[in-house]
């Protein structure tokens, strides 16, 4: 069982991850922003270190996946998500932002478990992807037209 010093890490550490991702996000100003995917990850983080708690308490007594909550959580995500996609006449707006979405739920979840590296580098990818790739799109594949 993971100590209470571990279990404020685990969360402070979701709110960091996602927060460079909200941060991308914010500054763009699309509809989830920094708070948005800050709340999606610590309630991910939160999710898993619940489903975990509960494994190790009744793993003697009935038998539990702990991974049942969080496919769960995957599962809702898409929910919220939607909630970010809007159409416009011949656009699709907000796509980018619910796959952030659901990333950093991924995250969340990860950090929850104890998977830090595999968190800390998709947190690394998320934003290179977000951020360095929204660069190549503008100034490369569209000849630097504006969004």
């Amino acid at each position: 069982m993971i100590n209470n010093l571990q279990i404020i890490a685990k969360l402070s550490l979701s709110i960091i991850l996602s927060g460079f991702i909200g941060i991308e996000r914010q500054l763009h100003r699309r509809t989830a922003g920094l708070r948005t995917h800050i709340l999606v990850c610590l309630g991910s983080c939160l999710i898993m270190l619940t489903s975990l708690y509960v494994f190790d308490i009744y793993k003697d007594q009935v038998s539990l996946d702990p991974a049942r909550i969080a496919a769960g959580v995957i599962t809702g995500i898409g929910f919220l998500g939607a909630g970010t996609i809007i159409r416009e006449r011949e656009k699709v707006k907000g796509l980018t932002t619910a796959a952030s979405l659901w990333v950093v739920a991924g995250i969340g979840l990860a950090v929850g478990c104890g998977f830090i590296n595999a968190a800390i580098f998709t947190t690394i990818l998320t934003w290179i992807v977000l951020f360095f790739l929204r660069y190549i799109e503008n100034k490369v594949l569209t000849g630097g037209l504006p969004e």
